[in-house]
């Protein structure tokens, strides 16, 4: 079974999204999809009302996940970890032990745009219309990936 980790700052508010829009658009029978955080800030707690708001507004119910950290066996665990922006993927790669490791780690929105260090960016201090944006980013990236891991 192929495995896919989400993974932003805080793992409640971009993340999470991530993670219910792929799931939303994959056999998760075949594919398994989770998210975690580079901060252990929100452990075990719910995905940020507003993500919970903006999935819920697209019919996706987010409300089953919990918060969690990213550790250094998450690299053991999964095939793909996507990361939301480049303060995450720097502070991931620091903990990967070679190039496989390091080669697991991609920006999530170099699925749209390759080579383009485009960034989710953070809803969390925003207005709602922020997380809006994010969920539709983050739809367009999900596709790609979805698209590339079932053909």
């Amino acid at each position: 079974m192929l495995k896919v980790l989400m993974v932003c700052l805080g793992n409640i508010c971009r993340s999470p999204l991530a993670e219910g829009i792929l799931k939303s658009k994959i056999d998760t029978n075949q594919i398994f999809v989770d998210s975690a955080g580079t901060g252990a800030y929100h452990v075990g707690n719910l995905p940020d009302s507003r993500s919970i708001e903006v999935a819920k507004k697209h019919q996706l119910d987010i409300t089953d996940q919990r918060a969690r950290a990213f550790s250094s066996a998450d690299f053991d665990q999964f095939d793909y970890i996507y990361v939301m922006d480049a303060s995450n993927y720097s502070n991931v790669v620091k903990l990967a032990v070679n190039e496989a490791q390091k080669s697991k780690v991609k920006m999530i929105l170099e699925e749209l745009e390759p080579s383009s260090g485009m960034e989710v960016p953070d809803p969390y201090y925003g207005g709602d219309g922020g997380f809006e944006h994010v969920y539709q980013l983050l739809d367009e990236s999900c596709t790609v990936i979805a698209e590339k891991l079932t053909n």
